[in-house]
């Protein structure tokens, strides 16, 4: 091989490719510059950008805790109210002489508020395992 057959090769070993990647609303700082020296104030523009985002995010959040705590205390009183007025008109047809019926509308009314308890319970405990899974640093992730 020639001297210059060897410098041919050793400049085509010495090829690299760089690939730079980030997460988050703010490129890294070196990144950053460089917009600022293309532009003047764009690092500014950017850095404002990101804060306008996360200002509008958390007041979506808010609007969504807000609500599902509102839907929350419907859904619990209206569940009182339902589940009293059974187990009440339980009492009341068992005082009439049909103890039977009052009977199974007391059962019919417990086992069913044990029932949607046991079910949400599980449900919340499958969604936390859901949401583990997704934060599990040594899971594999997909990336879009």
């Amino acid at each position: 091989m020639s001297p210059e057959e060897r410098r041919e090769a050793a400049t085509i070993m010495q090829a690299a490719i760089q690939i730079s990647r980030f997460t988050g609303p703010l490129p890294p700082p070196e990144e950053l510059a460089k917009y600022e020296q293309i532009l003047a104030g764009a690092a500014d523009r950017i850095i404002r950008m990101a804060e306008q985002q996360s200002k509008h995010r958390q007041s979506l959040e808010a609007v969504v805790i807000g609500g599902n705590a509102t839907t929350q205390k419907w859904g619990l009183a209206c569940a009182f109210t339902i589940a009293m007025s059974a187990i009440w008109g339980g009492i009341w047809i068992s005082l009439k002489g049909m103890s039977g019926a009052g009977l199974t509308a007391i059962i019919v009314a417990l086992v069913s508020l044990v029932g949607v308890f046991v079910y949400g319970k599980s449900g919340q405990k499958k969604e936390l395992a859901r949401k583990a899974g997704e934060f599990d640093p040594n899971q594999p992730q997909a990336t879009p």
